[in-house]
């Protein structure tokens, strides 16, 4: 059965099933060709029109022309350019004489056989390009079409000003439609309108179409923030229609190439944007073109047009991003692809190292920096909660007292103090954090062969650094995958770790203080909370600075060095001890498996604020704490309030019986008798009334305000029942992070990610990263029973194995390929 016969067999059911859907489809086909031959309809009058206009005013050539409607006619009257386009629209509506061209006038007077060439043509509309397609067509010769996307694409002027919206007709026009016959069709008389007013353009005596950049810059004092002069829909239709056919896409291409670099020199030298905002529109146009990620374009014509559309100046790339955001999830992968390509293309063509690196490459620089606005408008199309964000602490988090190494040695800090935001999230006032859902999921503009390419150390300095001819890809985390990100994040903890060790070697040599150049912690284990927590509440106090020093743990009674495992055993047992139900400072939720803030704990706000110092330090120390927190608790520490939505995985019963009452069909009032108070129980199973308005036991929910009751409920549960408890959290947890890259580098799920690993297990991997030593190696008999055994294992015990060997059993960002597991004897003499 060959492949049409199946396409057959496939195609009838569904007919059968749904013969709606068919008629649905052949009427919409249907509509569509009528519509293409209106418009082929459209154009061919207009050429019609205007050769009667050049006849009266031109006329044909011919000295003995008895046609009274020519101007080569002696017995013809002189007419003005107005009047011969009013006379053209009537000779056309009663289909009058139509000379032929004479001989002695071929090539310089008869106006039709010159426009053949459509040399006087700057820019263009959609009806222009059907007007010269159609000629085209009628001969066989695409070449005068090829010429004029060739002139008019490969001029920024001219590709300014073309697809304009067009304006309405004007009274006087609309009359003079209606008073001529009604029986032609009403496409011919659109067409006729638009004619008269090309003529007048196209008349000696009238301004140059090129001229009209001065309206186009009124126009834009009317126009919307996301809003251009450019008949989007017109350019698709147009690029549907030549496309298709290989000459014509050659054209564009070529084009591409000669308008890049002027474009940029636009843009960087002559601040042609400032001066004329409509200079936006060339790059809609050119981007409506959906073949720019074939391989044609990928060599020369793309890279060119990025580096251009990156000078772009910020205000224009928002205005972008603005545009692009109300475009279909269909039409944003569209372009986030076509620059992926890009990327992808130049990364595998050559071969990047540390002597050669991908930060150099304009090319992919540029197509970085355009992906970055796809980015936001892909964040601002999306479903988006700009309102509910988290008030910033009214005491600021206490800095160290100490001078930093620079102040010590008289120099100015060069990075300043606090996250980085990004130019162009300020000036969109958005953030990524406001996304509840993007139009394309986050994880599309991921570009995994640039994450593989990527010198992290070098790109890190550049971050830092912040020159002005240096990129870093940390500047557009959006390409970075969650890897690449949490060694950039190592990166910029381990330099502040050895910032503060040499702050610390300079002040002992200085002032003569005690070396203390780590974070100590020495704790009983059977005390290891009271201690632990009392000596980081110290350090806080004092000085804290201290706690981005390097953590250091010592149980007391015990030898051992800690290279890292006793770090781990200590979160783990910290984290046992705090989230222990018992001590009910967080309450657990059986059906959930997570942990929320007990709004009715005995513990101080302090104890909160340690708790948070804690997961910093994990953070911060690149250790895994097996805490399970819904995701609002992450969303919460990068500045977002609960909502209701939010409440689907912290407490999926209320949100079901919330969902349900907002969706009741019947009287809310009187079916389900409830009021704007609401019931809690404490430690000890007490109830507490609490009202989400004043006198709320009194105010009955209704139909008419359930939205603001479910969504009162919500505030409640999720931020105002727990807002010192949660305040007190935030402000350790940023004692420690606060002048990270944290923030900017990651969402919400990606902290989640850092500080509780990740529970997709692949032995697999581990196995093939696994480094052996002391006389094994990964052929000796007892290594390859070892892994047997071990993959033999049940999901349980693997678990088991996982948290005996590292302290937790989840995997860390990357998976278990990153753990770094060495397999060695115990002593020369023994096979243990």
């Amino acid at each position: 059965m060959n492949s049409d016969e199946r396409d057959c067999e496939c195609a009838l059911p569904q007919a059968e099933t749904s013969p709606a859907g068919g008629y649905d489809r052949i009427q919409e086909e249907s509509d569509i060709e009528n519509t293409e031959a209106s418009r082929m309809k459209r154009a061919a009058a207009k050429h019609l029109i205007e050769r009667y206009y050049h006849q009266l005013t031109e006329g044909c050539g011919n000295d003995s022309c008895s046609n009274a409607w020519c101007s080569s006619s002696r017995g013809s009257h002189c007419l003005d350019n107005n009047a011969a386009a009013v006379k053209a629209l009537e000779l056309y509506k009663n289909n009058a004489k139509l000379c032929d061209p004479h001989p002695s006038k071929k090539g310089t007077t008869m106006n039709h056989c010159v426009r053949d060439d459509f040399k006087d043509v700057n820019y263009l509309t959609e009806d222009k390009v059907y007007e010269i397609l159609h000629i085209c067509g009628e001969k066989e010769d695409y070449s005068p079409l090829i010429r004029v996307i060739g002139r008019v694409f490969s001029s920024a002027e001219g590709l300014v000003q073309s697809f304009r919206r067009s304006k309405p007709p004007t009274k006087e026009e609309l009359k003079s439609l209606q008073s001529k016959d009604e029986d032609k069709d009403e496409d011919e008389e659109e067409a006729a309108a638009c004619s008269a007013a090309a003529m007048e353009e196209d008349s000696p005596g009238s301004s140059s179409r090129l001229d009209g950049a001065a309206s186009g810059d009124n126009d834009v004092g009317k126009l919307g923030p996301d809003e251009v002069s450019v008949d989007i829909d017109a350019v698709r239709r147009v690029y549907q229609r030549l496309l298709s056919n290989g000459n014509i896409e050659t054209a564009f291409l070529n084009a591409l190439v000669y308008l890049s670099p002027n474009v940029e020199c636009d843009l960087t030298y002559h601040n042609v944007y400032s001066r004329d905002p409509n200079y936006l529109n060339l790059f809609v146009v050119v981007m409506e073109n959906s073949n720019l990620h074939s391989p044609d374009y990928l060599e020369i014509a793309l890279p060119q047009f990025c580096r251009a559309m990156s000078k772009l100046p910020l205000p224009a790339l928002a205005k972008l991003a603005r545009l692009w955001s109300h475009y279909s999830a269909e039409q944003i992968h569209r372009i986030m692809e076509t620059f992926q390509q890009l990327i992808t293309y130049k990364v595998v063509s050559n071969e990047f190292n540390s002597r050669n690196l991908v930060n150099d490459d304009d090319a992919v620089v540029a197509a970085t920096k355009c992906l970055k606005i796809v980015y936001y408008a892909n964040v601002m199309g999306g479903e988006v909660d700009t309102e509910h964000n988290e008030e910033e602490d009214e005491e600021p988090i206490p800095e160290s007292s100490e001078l930093t190494l620079q102040e010590l040695l008289g120099e100015e800090r060069r990075n300043k103090k606090g996250p980085r935001v990004d130019p162009l999230e300020t000036e969109l006032t958005i953030r990524t954090s406001d996304s509840r859902r993007p139009l394309i999921p986050f994880e599309e503009f991921v570009n995994e062969p640039l994450n593989e390419v990527l010198e992290m150390d070098k790109d890190y300095t550049f971050f830092k650094v912040e020159t002005e001819n240096k990129f870093s890809f940390m500047t557009c985390p959006f390409i970075l995958n969650a890897v690449t990100k949490n060694l950039g994040l190592y990166y910029d903890n381990r330099i502040r770790m050895y910032s503060e060790r040499r702050i610390t070697v300079l002040y002992s040599l200085v002032q003569g203080q005690q070396l203390n150049p780590y974070l100590r912690l020495k704790v009983r284990r059977d005390h290891i909370i009271d201690d632990a927590l009392v000596r980081l509440e110290m350090i806080a106090m004092e000085n804290p600075a201290d706690l981005k020093k390097q953590l250091y743990v010592e149980f007391e009674g015990e030898q051992g060095v800690d290279e890292g495992g006793v770090s781990k055993e200590f979160f783990q047992l910290v984290v046992e001890e705090i989230f222990n139900p018992d001590i009910g400072m967080f309450a657990y939720d059986e059906r959930t498996k997570m942990f929320w803030f007990n709004p009715s704990s005995f513990e101080n706000e302090g104890q909160f604020t340690l708790i948070g110092i804690v997961l910093g330090l994990a953070i911060y120390n690149n250790c895994i704490l097996d805490v399970h927190f819904p995701m609002v608790v992450y969303r919460k520490l990068m500045g977002k309030k609960g909502t209701f939505r939010d409440l689907a995985d912290s407490n999926p019963v209320l949100y079901q019986s919330l969902k349900e009452l907002s969706e009741y069909e019947g009287s809310v009032e009187e079916d389900m008798m409830i009021t704007f108070q609401i019931s809690q129980t404490d430690l000890f199973g007490n109830p507490l009334m609490y009202d989400l308005r004043e006198n709320g036991d009194q105010i009955p929910v209704t139909n008419e305000n359930r939205k603001e009751f479910v969504a009162q409920y919500a505030e409640y549960m999720l931020n105002k029942s727990v807002e010192k408890q949660f305040k007190a959290f935030r402000r350790g947890f940023h004692m420690v992070t606060n002048e990270s890259p944290l923030k900017y580098l990651f969402r919400p799920e990606e902290i989640e990610l850092l500080i509780c690993g990740s529970r997709n297990l692949d032995f697999q991997a581990l196995e093939e990263t696994t480094e052996y030593d002391g006389g094994y190696s990964r052929d000796s008999r007892i290594i390859k029973e070892f892994w047997e055994t071990l993959h033999s294992f049940a999901e349980e015990q693997k678990r088991l194995f996982l948290q005996f060997t590292t302290g937790t059993d989840r995997a860390p960002v990357g998976g278990l390929g990153k753990l770094k597991m060495i397999i060695a004897k115990n002593g020369p003499d023994t096979d243990r």
